[in-house]
């Protein structure tokens, strides 16, 4: 009996583009024609043992995919499942999840991704684009836990809110929450005795559904560290059209309002556009007295400079 090439391909078209020699050899190749065949069509060898289909980049998805493969019992977690799940975790270029996360109880090192020696119920592992992951509110639960506060809280109020599905969660994702934080919650005291359970119930406190975009997140951190506490998107009603507007960040009694931007460029006509008229139709709402916008690298990288201003136009 022979391999065959096509039923080669699409197998490892349903395993993310990649296959494994031993699942090569159980399908009736021999070593010596799989070895000149990968050769000749181009394939990538990713581990020892595991092939990628031509054409395609060994990412981080692909590098799930191996070690799931190799390491069946492995689970994908953390940044690696918040990705999976479609969780909006910051700018892009700039997501955490560098090395793939697992969680796998009592197993050996898994050599290039960090594995996470951690107990997992049943219950707490689902299915996402043919990986095994954990669930959206066990994956919040670990960010949580292993902190950083800043990062973590991102994620889960993106998984909060409407504003994930930059990912490869789940079709249809985008527009409603992936968990609640009754779920986290829950997910968390599940193991109460793990290693910074307290300190991520804490911060799970401090998590937004209501938040719109991952620097309107670190500005609301920012603020709350500074010991300022406006309100987040309120709705606002404007006299002469009677439209609702949202600001990001209200300081009633003051009559300020805080916008930041998000990590997308209003790019286009029709971004730019809305983007006036939102502004337009803030500055007219009878609770408004003045409005401060701060960018993303703003936030990121210079929170002084805004809760210094924030501070300087509540004086």
């Amino acid at each position: 009996m022979t391999g065959d090439e096509t039923s080669l391909r699409a197998r490892a078209d349903a395993q993310g583009g990649v296959v494994l020699t031993a699942q090569a050899l159980a399908g009736g190749w021999t070593r010596g024609r799989l070895s000149r065949f990968l050769t000749a069509e181009g394939w990538t060898r990713i581990r020892p043992g595991a092939w990628l289909v031509p054409g395609r980049e060994a990412g981080w998805a692909e590098l799930l995919w191996t070690h799931q493969l190799l390491r069946p019992e492995l689970v994908v977690s953390h940044w690696s499942a918040a990705m999976l799940h479609g969780v909006e975790a910051g700018p892009p270029g700039e997501h955490p999840a560098a090395v793939p996360d697992f969680i796998c109880p009592g197993s050996a090192a898994v050599k290039g991704a960090t594995l996470h020696r951690l107990p997992l119920a049943p219950g707490e592992v689902t299915v996402v684009a043919g990986l095994r992951v954990t669930t959206v509110a066990r994956t919040m639960a670990d960010l949580l836990r292993a902190g950083p506060r800043d990062e973590a809280l991102v994620a889960v109020d993106s998984a909060l809110s409407w504003r994930h599905g930059r990912g490869s969660g789940p079709p249809g994702s985008r527009g409603r929450p992936l968990t609640t934080l009754d779920d986290i919650g829950r997910a968390l005291t599940r193991a109460p005795s793990l290693r910074g359970a307290g300190t991520a119930a804490w911060w799970l406190a401090m998590a937004d559904p209501r938040s719109g975009s991952p620097a309107e997140t670190l500005a609301r951190l920012r603020m709350n560290d500074a010991g300022l506490h406006p309100e987040t998107q309120v709705m606002l009603v404007v006299p002469a059209t009677g439209r609702r507007v949202y600001p990001d960040f209200l300081f009633r009694p003051q009559g300020l309002a805080v916008e930041t931007e998000g990590y997308t460029w209003h790019g286009t006509r029709a971004q730019h556009q809305r983007d006036v008229i939102r502004f337009n139709d803030l500055a007219a709402c009878r609770e408004v007295r003045r409005i401060l916008r701060f960018t993303s690298a703003d936030v990121r990288h210079r929170p002084a400079m805004m809760i210094r201003d924030i501070r300087d136009a509540l004086a």
